[in-house]
């Protein structure tokens, strides 16, 4: 056997859109987790940090429970990508992914300085997995066409 039919021939298997939605967040999350991390490194950061000053203004408790509260939307959606019935699981995801490629949108304009070039990336990044939550949810297969693909499969 040649080395091109033995790539010819990999094993492989469809990977249902829960995993790909549940995988899709997964890569979103270690996104927005290493963008608030690198900017730590940024000269002065930390020092804003301190004296109570934030990105979108002074740092207050309810302003941290805002922030948290936001988080958890993509934070959840992994577990929900994988246990909402498939109707309600799809405009789920369709909404929760508009919204935060909207707001990565809105960061990404906002964003742009020499010491932000890796945020603006990492933004960019988060729009493309947002933008993909969004298609993947709305392409989601009717159950008529998977027992298509698998009658098809079996002969």
């Amino acid at each position: 056997m040649t080395t091109t039919d033995k790539r010819k021939n990999l094993e492989d298997f469809k990977v249902h859109t829960k995993f790909k939605l549940a995988a899709l967040w997964t890569s979103t999350m270690f996104c927005y987790v290493y963008g608030d991390f690198f900017s730590l490194f940024i000269p002065g950061h930390i020092q804003h940090l301190i004296e109570g000053k934030s990105g979108v203004g002074a740092t207050t408790p309810l302003s941290l429970v805002a922030f948290a509260l936001l988080m958890t939307i993509p934070s959840v959606m992994i577990f929900l990508s994988l246990v909402l019935a498939p109707h309600i699981n799809r405009w789920a995801n369709i909404g929760t992914g508009v919204l935060f490629t909207l707001i990565m949108a809105l960061i990404l304009v906002t964003s742009l300085s020499e010491w932000r070039l890796f945020y603006t990336y990492l933004a960019f990044v988060e729009i493309l997995l947002t933008s993909a939550v969004v298609w993947y949810a709305w392409k989601w297969p009717h159950q008529e066409y998977i027992q298509h693909l698998e009658n098809q499969a079996a002969r």
